[in-house]
């Protein structure tokens, strides 16, 4: 076999170099253009999200509003008496009140910790998320128990903005 002639080598080449400097350049800039319009759409969603925050703000009374979860154990009330327009008293009255447990809240179902399963769903190591999830004032041993009850919420945690039990409610009614 004879060697290639070397000018024949260097048209070779230019023309490998060209065709994948002109690809490569085209694939960066399709990837850009991808990550302009997802930029886009990040921002319509924090803007509608704005939107809902400030209505859901703006309702009385909606502050101390939790919506608990129905549970499929539970057989469906059927003998209530029924309470009509004219009634006075409202069936609580009427009949003794049940005392509700209160529904456990799981550590992957618990706001505060939610972010840091969404994380490790999606892949990251969970020796850098037990650091963050130290540095938030939170218990690292609590990531590999998911089933456990939630802790209780501090005093500080409790008192947090109207943001944090707004984003908590409207989380469980998407789970819903």
């Amino acid at each position: 076999v004879t060697a290639i002639h070397p000018k024949r080598m260097l048209a070779f080449l230019n023309h490998f170099i060209i065709h994948t400097t002109r690809f490569l350049n085209k694939f960066s800039c399709v990837c850009e253009q991808k990550l302009l319009d997802l930029n886009h759409r990040i921002q319509k969603l924090e803007v509608t999200m704005n939107i809902l925050e400030a209505k859901l703000a703006s309702i009385p009374g909606l502050e101390n509003v939790t919506v608990e979860q129905a549970t499929p154990q539970q057989p469906p009330a059927t003998n209530l008496p029924a309470v009509t327009a004219g009634d006075d008293q409202a069936p609580s009255e009427t009949e003794p009140a049940l005392p509700e447990a209160p529904p456990t809240l799981t550590v992957s179902q618990d706001p505060r910790y939610m972010k840091y399963f969404k994380m490790i769903n999606m892949g990251v190591p969970i020796e850098p998320l037990r650091n963050k999830v130290l540095m938030d004032g939170l218990d690292p041993n609590l990531l590999s128990t998911p089933d456990a009850p939630a802790p209780p919420l501090t005093q500080q945690e409790s008192s947090e903005s109207s943001f944090g039990r707004r984003e908590t409610i409207m989380m469980s009614l998407a789970t819903n």
